[in-house]
């Protein structure tokens, strides 16, 4: 992706660089590799672990195996954040946010979605087969509330942050905390733009 990226920017750099700016070759200003599990940067300020996440596990067919995604902690002197884009449960997870100060986790409620499916009429369309394809890959491969508050509990953390927010037609996602909320003790907070920690 970070390839096809500069690629994409390389002409535009060529062009700045032919005007006469200051601007380097896109490809000296970034590049990218590919990671694994556990340990992958470490410097005084940070140390940075990766673990799988599931969101391609439940995919079959051609897909399956072939994508990889990670969830990342950061250990900071004074804190310890960790970030999960789409994901399910999973045990490594759970054992890469323990006694994190900062959960940051991506949220999805498959009863909403279906919900608004089924009031603008595409629920009904779909087979039976195509539903359950839906619900699979919302609740497998992505934090449902109920999941991410177990999550949090065994992992002992102290704050979840929702994020990654699916669409809801008024917009409020305090439901989707008051879920979380009833498995999990700590505090929970719903993530807007520009929001510090």
């Amino acid at each position: 992706m970070v390839k096809a990226a500069i690629q994409y920017f390389a002409i535009s750099a060529e062009i700045r660089i032919a005007d006469g700016g200051r601007s380097l070759p896109i490809a000296k200003v970034f590049s990218g590799h590919d990671v694994s599990t556990g340990v992958i940067y470490q410097d005084a300020n940070v140390k940075v672990t990766a673990a799988e996440k599931t969101h391609f596990h439940f995919h079959f067919g051609v897909a399956t195996g072939k994508h990889k995604s990670y969830s990342y902690r950061f250990d900071m002197p004074d804190r310890v954040v960790v970030l999960t884009g789409d994901t399910g449960a999973s045990d490594a997870l759970t054992e890469l946010a323990k006694g994190a100060d900062l959960f940051v986790s991506e949220t999805v409620s498959f009863h909403d979605r279906m919900q608004q499916m089924i009031a603008n009429g595409q629920w009904q369309a779909m087979t039976p087969a195509e539903q359950a394809g839906i619900e699979r890959q919302a609740t497998q491969g992505h934090m449902t509330p109920e999941i991410i508050g177990k999550t949090a509990t065994r992992a002992n953390v102290n704050t979840v942050v929702l994020t990654h927010l699916t669409y809801k037609t008024d917009g409020d996602h305090t439901p989707w905390a008051d879920e979380v909320r009833k498995h999990f003790s700590g505090q929970v907070l719903i993530a807007k733009d520009l929001m510090e920690f």
